[in-house]
């Protein structure tokens, strides 16, 4: 049997992700949600820097509500596309200060944008399409949370979310890989 490559994985999993009915997504994220908020890392952390959930990933909006209303700040990734770097910006208001950004994320509106010193976050929720349980990661391909988590991450706790099926016993990685803390699914 053949190792499957970074590209198989994807597809494979991008396929079941939109196969997947979003009344189903909804609920399993809200089983995530319950499992995120009761790790020490969520419950000791003041400042959480979430990723707005695109497409088929595991639904975030709910979780940053929640996080808001139990005091923590709640950081989003506003993107420097030319730099290829994650820059943490708090968002106050969830309903009003969201805009599409590039790669069609969701981030914070320039005008009430609040870079915060990534040093400040002491936990990094990640997304992928896939994850193994070493905490490796298969992304859309760009590197930025690479990149951001290879800068801060002995500084910051990272915990990826995935739906049980994005999950493998192992997945291929590079150097350039860097894993999260951990991985919390439905």
């Amino acid at each position: 049997m053949s190792i499957k490559t970074k590209t198989d994985i994807r597809k494979e999993v991008l396929k079941t992700l939109r196969n997947q009915k979003e009344e189903e997504r909804f609920r399993k994220s809200l089983v995530i949600l319950d499992k995120l908020f009761a790790t020490p890392e969520f419950q000791s952390s003041k400042t959480v820097l979430f990723y707005s959930s695109f497409d088929v990933e595991v639904k975030t909006f709910e979780m940053m509500l929640k996080a808001r209303e139990s005091g923590k700040q709640v950081a989003l990734p506003t993107i420097n596309v030319e730099k290829k770097e994650i820059i943490p910006s708090i968002v106050e208001d969830l309903h009003g200060d969201l805009e599409t950004g590039p790669y069609g994320i969701q981030h914070v509106k320039e005008h009430v944008r609040y870079p915060v010193d990534p040093r400040r976050v002491e936990l990094v929720i990640v997304p992928g399409i896939a994850f193994d349980r070493g905490g490796y990661r298969i992304g859309r391909g760009a590197g930025f949370y690479d990149r951001f988590l290879a800068r801060f991450g002995s500084e910051i706790s990272s915990i990826g979310l995935a739906f049980d099926f994005q999950v493998f016993e192992q997945i291929p990685h590079d150097d350039h890989d860097i894993p999260v803390t951990q991985v919390i699914t439905n």
